[in-house]
């Protein structure tokens, strides 16, 4: 699992490489940010799907990924003095996740959303449900579903849900309606662009990061092992002609979050690997 510190962003990944080494941060954003390798994540089972924070002190990580006995795992996070993450501590299952791919976010009314592959499915749990209270069988136009994310505050169309195709590249947004249930429907599930490489995780870069000027998306890509630059179009969505190479040496990389102490960026991939990008 890597993170990466911005100043108020940090990307964490997870790649599937035996070791860490062959990754690094591409020119010109070596300049401001170094990787760090903080290992893999004790008791989780191989093959990892998305990951985000239950809370400041605990992350949910996807395990068994990709199969029918995926499952959500619940994983304590020790911090240094500045609240970097240093390393895990206790596991737990959280909820069962059959299927689940690179998409793990929550969104409105705290439910937390999650894609699955190689069916193209959404699964919202409710707060403190073990399994999903809902699932969405996607259009094929989103076939099939490699992550999901909701656009960030102080980007074009921002609160929108982010659907990110793995197989076609596409990114689409839809319409949210809440179904009584505490879940939501959707509607109008339309591409936005279509950036290729696999998309298995997404983030908005944070206003003020260093090399980082315009309104910005980091994309973990399976396909290309690396984690890329976007600026971003009025939906929200990434624009593929602007891409350019963050982190590049990646094997499985899979999910993105945000760190709710550091304001950390994070992604993962397939296998248990992990580290840390710090900004110089």
């Amino acid at each position: 699992m890597t993170s990466i510190v911005f100043r108020s962003l940090a990307v964490l990944s997870l790649s599937a490489m035996s070791g860490f080494g062959a990754a690094v941060v591409a020119n010109p954003f070596d300049s401001a940010y170094t990787l760090v390798d903080l290992g893999s994540v004790s008791g989780v089972d191989p093959s990892y799907g998305g990951l985000t924070f239950l809370n400041a002190s605990t992350l949910l990580l996807g395990a068994n990924a990709n199969s029918v006995s995926a499952t959500i795992q619940e994983i304590a996070v020790n911090r240094d003095g500045n609240g970097h993450i240093t390393s895990f501590g206790s596991v737990s299952q959280y909820a069962t996740a059959p299927y689940i791919d690179g998409g793990l976010t929550f969104g409105p009314g705290g439910v937390l959303f999650a894609t699955s592959y190689s069916n193209n499915t959404l699964m919202q749990y409710l707060p403190g449900s073990t399994t999903p209270d809902k699932i969405i069988n996607l259009p094929a136009g989103t076939n099939s579903t490699g992550t999901v994310q909701f656009v960030a505050p102080g980007n074009p169309n921002a609160g929108s849900i982010m659907i990110g195709s793995f197989n076609l590249g596409g990114w689409s947004t839809a319409t949210m309606t809440p179904d009584g249930n505490g879940t939501f429907d959707l509607s109008d599930i339309t591409e936005r662009s279509n950036t290729g490489g696999g998309p298995e995780g997404l983030i908005y870069v944070g206003a003020g990061n260093p090399l980082f000027s315009s309104p910005t998306a980091l994309v973990s890509e399976y396909n290309t092992g690396a984690i890329r630059a976007y600026e971003l179009n009025s939906f929200g969505a990434p624009v593929a002609e602007t891409g350019v190479d963050f982190v590049t040496g990646l094997t499985g990389a899979e999910g993105a979050m945000i760190d709710p102490v550091t304001a950390c960026v994070h992604a993962e991939g397939s296998r248990p690997e992990s580290g840390r990008i710090n900004q110089n």
